[in-house]
């Protein structure tokens, strides 16, 4: 595939008789403009001019050529530089997953300012419990940790992705509270079964001081969503184990109350996915640093941390 730069190096010096006329247009050396042909006629194996101290002339190969690239060069141009010029401003449909229930609490609410500030950007957020293929399934971005880690997947963690026990108030009403997290066994559990594996997860928590230990759970009650088991847990009908950010809203109204404080499990991260570095386009350039922006502004990395405060 030849460059754009020896293609408009030949077109603009048989317009122009010379390859000084040729730099000119360019802003280019005579030399430089000698070389691209050069190279071109090297790639082409054929000679485009006939070369004379006072003027060029196209040979016939050279006039054939000229004659079949035609317009398609200022076209080329054309389309390049509209390119460049609509990647200058951030656009496009920006198709995101997320987890409901994640999505809604934190990204959501960044949706108002995001759209204030990038007009053009169209967002196509989809609120899923699900693992997605970034690419074959065109999204631009992911939030969460269900996303198949194909070659060329960027992930930035936001967040750690710990664990805690909660219960409402009037559920511990009367009962004793809980020491260790052995002691959640002989409690009313509500527990998640994985849509994925359908299987329920027995936890394993650890403390300040690096000793762990199993939090098995009762299974009283199984749903199939983190926000089920939340509103189950709220209507005092036994405890569960929620990420941080899906127990922070409740665990700040006072309406669930952290059992075993000093206790968490490491489930990895909430990170963001985006499908490359190189060329990354603007649209999902500017949601990147939108929300890893908004997360160091609302000290949302401390405050999702189960060993850290959670008020």
């Amino acid at each position: 595939m030849e460059t754009l730069a020896n293609l408009e190096s030949f077109v603009r010096s048989a317009e122009g008789g010379s390859f000084a006329e040729a730099a000119r247009r360019l802003s280019l050396t005579p030399a430089a403009i000698s070389r691209n042909v050069a190279m071109l006629e090297r790639n082409l194996g054929v000679r485009l001019f006939h070369r004379s101290t006072r003027r060029l002339t196209l040979t016939e190969a050279g006039e054939r050529f000229l004659h079949a690239i035609g317009t398609n060069l200022d076209a080329l141009q054309v389309a390049i530089a509209g390119v460049a010029a609509d990647n200058s401003e951030p656009h496009g449909i920006l198709k995101v997953s997320m987890s409901p229930t994640f999505g809604m609490a934190y990204i959501l609410p960044l949706l108002p300012g995001f759209m204030a500030r990038y007009p053009r950007i169209r967002p196509e957020w989809h609120f899923e419990n699900r693992q997605v293929d970034l690419v074959a399934e065109g999204y631009d971005a992911a939030i969460g940790g269900a996303v198949e880690l194909s070659p060329g997947i960027v992930s930035r963690t936001l967040a750690p992705a710990h664990i805690i026990a909660v219960a409402a108030p009037s559920y511990m009403a009367g009962r004793a509270t809980p020491a260790e997290p052995r002691d959640l066994a002989g409690l009313d559990g509500i527990a998640m079964r994985s849509l994925r594996t359908g299987r329920t997860r027995v936890w394993t928590l650890r403390d300040a001081h690096g000793q762990e230990q199993a939090a098995p759970l009762a299974e009283t009650i199984i749903v199939n969503d983190p926000a089920a088991m939340r509103e189950t847990a709220i209507m005092g009908l036994g405890i569960t184990m929620l990420a941080v950010p899906d127990a922070l809203p409740a665990l700040d109204s006072g309406t669930l109350v952290r059992l075993l404080p000093d206790w968490y499990a490491d489930a990895g991260g909430i990170n963001l996915y985006y499908s490359t570095r190189i060329l990354l386009p603007a649209k999902t350039r500017a949601f990147v640093d939108h929300v890893v922006s908004a997360f160091a502004r609302e000290r949302l990395t401390e405050r999702f941390a189960g060993n850290g405060p959670t008020e």
